[in-house]
């Protein structure tokens, strides 16, 4: 994968980067099973936008599409949790990781 990072035309309130920068989005369990693939490349600037591009590119894929709706996402191993995804930067480089729900906990 090559790096690439466009000129950022500023910072979001809070100071976090607008950015734009390529990692890969890994898939596991039920995510995985749905999208029919392990991990595929991104390019944006914030969780948000990855999750709508990997929803756009799977369109085909309904149950993924919603699966995508409900699960957990960690971003260079940190959880997300209730953030709002819009104000979730990404990192040159970095992982998101697709955690569907789980049995039992």
């Amino acid at each position: 994968m090559t790096a690439s990072t466009e000129p950022s035309p500023g910072l979001r309130p809070g100071g976090t980067s607008t950015a734009v920068v390529t990692g890969t989005i890994r898939y596991w369990a039920a995510a995985k099973a749905e999208a029919g693939i392990a991990e595929e490349p991104y390019r944006a600037a914030s969780l948000a936008q990855a999750l709508e591009q990997a929803k756009e590119r799977h369109a085909d894929r309904p149950r993924f599409v919603r699966l995508l709706d409900i699960c957990s996402y960690l971003v260079d191993s940190e959880p997300v949790g209730g953030r709002d995804r819009t104000q979730v930067s990404l990192t040159e480089g970095g992982a998101i990781e697709v955690l569907p729900p789980f049995a039992g906990g």
